[in-house]
């Protein structure tokens, strides 16, 4: 059974970068794509970027300037870096390798 948990601080303060972790099991990382998603409060989902098998990425042309994916193969785990954070980088973040899903984790960016 696939299962992804999403992991990393609630709260961060505008200007920081934000650092979350995905810690997957029942299935290696190099398989399959590995994406980050978001939904800001009221808004809907909002695609961050992904990672290939072969460790290349892709990320959204609007946040591509600010995001960084990566991953520990040695601990099945990719994260995503999101730098120079503001409010409107608020929301539920989720990491997924389709079709399955993390459960989401809150990120807070306020002072």
């Amino acid at each position: 059974q696939v299962q992804l948990q999403e992991s990393g601080p609630g709260l961060v303060k505008p200007s920081q970068t934000l650092s979350l972790t995905c810690t997957v099991s029942g299935v290696s990382i190099t398989t399959n794509n590995y994406y980050w998603i978001r939904q800001p409060p009221g808004k809907g989902l909002e695609w961050i970027g992904y990672i290939r098998p072969d460790g290349s990425t892709e990320y959204s042309p609007s946040l591509k300037s600010r995001t960084s994916i990566s991953r520990d193969t040695s601990k099945n785990h990719f994260t995503l870096q999101l730098s120079s954070v503001t409010p409107e980088d608020t929301g539920v973040y989720y990491c997924l390798r389709v079709p399955e899903w993390g459960q989401g984790t809150q990120v807070t960016v306020s002072s």
